[in-house]
């Protein structure tokens, strides 16, 4: 079985914006934004999906349970599909990546928590630069870890919510190569239109919460222009296998 590739929790600590150029990776967003999509049904094994096929515009709104499953045997799907390519170059992975992820993704409200009390005093444009950059750093972040991923080390757990809730977390677990089990929750809230992801915590640890401690630090130091040049630089794809660059990940103990 191949080994996976996941953030560590320690990793996910460890970065911060104002690190130096490529150092340290915008990191734990997107473990777990794309973990989001691999959390399977309940078990460690996920049925074979018919491909990248849209949900039908007239069924009703999946609650957030149904929604990480099938955007999970959505992404298998197209890994599957795709998986040569992707391994030659794991750039190739952010738009497919982009195309599943975006509309479940509350890149807006994501922004404006992490900002925090910035958010107020920004511009209309800084707003929409900060929050672009934030999930398209995420995106190229994690393309590299999430082509080696596979659905067998995957399990979705119970949801265990008030039915009337408009906040929730789905709670999962990502089994290492060597066995051990590590939480990864997942936030979601109810927007007019659908639910939505908006944070993931890794074995404790939010990556709303630590990055708004950062940018929070970096904005006050430096301003919010250079947060964001940050986060946009480490959006570029900066060639083949760019992508694939990412803190240690969690491996057999």
């Amino acid at each position: 079985m191949e080994n996976l590739r996941l953030p560590s929790p320690a990793a996910l600590k460890a970065c911060r914006l104002s690190a130096p150029k490529g150092a340290r990776s915008f990191s734990s967003a997107l473990t777990a934004l794309a973990l989001a999509w691999l959390a399977a049904t309940p078990g460690l094994s996920l049925p074979p999906s018919p491909g990248l096929t849209a949900p039908d515009s007239s069924a009703p709104e999946p609650g957030p349970q149904q929604l990480v499953a099938d955007l999970a045997a959505r992404l298998f799907a197209v890994l599957e599909r795709d998986r040569a390519a992707i391994r030659r170059d794991p750039n190739a992975v952010v738009p497919r990546m982009d195309e599943l992820l975006a509309p479940h993704f509350d890149t807006d409200y994501t922004a404006r928590l992490v900002l925090g009390a910035h958010w107020r005093t920004a511009t209309t444009e800084y707003r929409q630069r900060f929050a672009s950059a934030l999930y398209r750093a995420l995106l190229q972040t994690y393309a590299g870890a999430v082509s080696e991923w596979t659905p067998d080390r995957f399990k979705l757990l119970p949801l265990n919510s008030d039915a009337a809730a408009l906040q929730v977390t789905v709670r999962t677990q990502v089994m290492r190569a060597g066995g051990s089990l590590v939480p990864v929750d997942y936030r979601l809230h109810k927007t007019a239109e659908a639910w939505k992801v908006f944070d993931v915590i890794v074995d404790g640890v939010s990556y709303v919460r630590i990055h708004h401690d950062d940018v929070d630090s970096d904005v006050s130091q430096k301003g919010l222009e250079l947060a964001i040049v940050r986060l946009e630089k480490l959006g570029e794809v900066a060639g083949p296998h760019a992508a694939s660059v990412s803190p240690d990940p969690i491996r057999a103990r």
